[in-house]
């Protein structure tokens, strides 16, 4: 399953390292990471690492694959 998330704001280059498995693009007052979430563990993994870093998500959506 591929997702992706909308985070509020731009996001360091030390932060965004944080999550490997994602590719990262700057967007207007936003980054969009997206890449392959492999279950539902992961997704909620990915989603906890966003908060513990004081990442707002302003969106997620499931991809086509």
């Amino acid at each position: 399953m591929r997702y992706e998330f909308r985070i509020t704001g731009h996001v360091s280059e030390p932060v965004s390292h944080a999550f490997p498995e994602l590719s990262e693009f700057p967007a207007s007052r936003q980054t969009l990471f997206f890449g392959t979430v492999t279950d539902e563990a992961h997704l909620y993994g990915l989603l906890g690492r966003f908060r513990d870093l004081g990442l707002h998500v302003e969106e997620m959506r499931r991809l086509p694959d």
